[in-house]
């Protein structure tokens, strides 16, 4: 992994969101020059704190919805990860236009950019679980073309993630570039935004506050639960491969947990705690289970992490969050 990445200038979109500000610090292990690039819509400048001095990362504020030429005028970028989006359904249903324009048109507008001034970078798409809707097949092998509403509540994140998907095709067929396209699933860990609206950082701030735990649904419902080092380093395993340009991979921990059981997990670390049940959101996906069979053969990637072990890191950083 370093020897690709030593010395090459990547380019992170969406560097201040959870995610981003991660791959930021794996990129600068291995020896990368790194440019971060946000607007901070979503994305919180603590997470970047601990990078203001060091030589090798330069971040810029920016919307990537404008032309890349704007804000990266002095860049000719050997990769970029496309990380910018709104990812948690309250933050994307506040701002769904910059959500469907950001993973669709600013995709477009990146690789427009590259194509021009580096046709060999490397680009990779952060997409999503979620262009598998409320999947019909179970668990979700990347063959499956998924079952979303293209006009509901969460379809400006959905569908446009399924669009920058097309966008990524359409420039690795028709036009020769190495584009990649990481399918996320659920991702937890230290950074997350309290306020960030999905089911750990709700549990965890809920229970560390001595409130009520807000269960949608009778709790039934399924997620999977990938610690974010594991993610990233199965997004970096992928992203460095030299024979996998065109490919779109599952990046996820294949184990399946209801919400409830979801909430008793928590429960075990942080003390039991009450819960109150609310009716499910629109389009609120009923299972949730990545197939990883592709990335355990083409890369020797699967989570190491237990859930246990990853709460527990995650809860220790919320603690810390209590205040905000």
């Amino acid at each position: 992994m370093h020897a690709f990445l030593h010395e090459k200038t990547v380019v992170v979109t969406g560097a201040a969101g959870f995610l981003g500000s991660h791959l930021c610090d794996r990129l600068l292990d291995a020896g990368s020059t790194v440019i971060g690039v946000d607007n901070f819509i979503t994305g919180r400048r603590e997470n970047l704190a601990h990078l203001e001095k060091n030589e090798a990362f330069t971040f810029i504020e920016a919307d990537v919805n404008s032309e890349p030429q704007s804000y990266l005028k002095d860049s000719i970028p050997d990769v970029v990860l496309h990380f910018a989006s709104p990812a948690s359904p309250p933050r994307y249903q506040e701002h769904p236009t910059e959500t469907y324009l950001v993973n669709s048109y600013a995709t477009h507008l990146l690789l427009s950019f590259l194509k021009k001034v580096n046709p060999q970078a490397r680009f990779l798409f952060a997409g999503t679980s979620e262009a598998y809707g409320d999947p019909a097949v179970h668990p979700q092998p990347e063959t499956y073309w998924g079952n979303v509403n293209p006009n509901g509540i969460r379809s400006c994140y959905d569908e446009a993630k399924r669009m920058g998907e097309t966008v990524c095709g359409v420039f690795h067929r028709d036009m020769g570039m190495d584009t990649r396209i990481v399918r996320i699933f659920n991702t937890y860990g230290p950074r997350m935004n309290p306020a960030d609206g999905r089911v750990i950082p709700n549990f965890v701030m809920q229970a560390l506050r001595g409130e009520a735990v807000t269960i949608y649904g009778d709790g039934t419902q399924t997620r999977s639960y990938c610690f974010v080092d594991d993610l990233v380093s199965g997004i970096l395993t992928f992203l460095v491969h030299p024979d996998l340009a065109g490919e779109t991979l599952n990046i996820g921990n294949p184990e399946e947990f209801t919400i409830l059981e979801t909430a008793r997990e928590i429960e075990k670390i942080v003390g039991e705690v009450i819960h109150t049940f609310e009716s499910l959101p629109g389009d609120d996906p009923m299972r949730r289970q990545p197939d990883i069979s592709k990335a355990k053969r083409l890369l020797g990637w699967e989570p190491k992490v237990t859930f246990g072990e990853g709460l527990q890191q995650t809860i220790e950083y919320f603690r810390t969050q209590l205040d905000s």
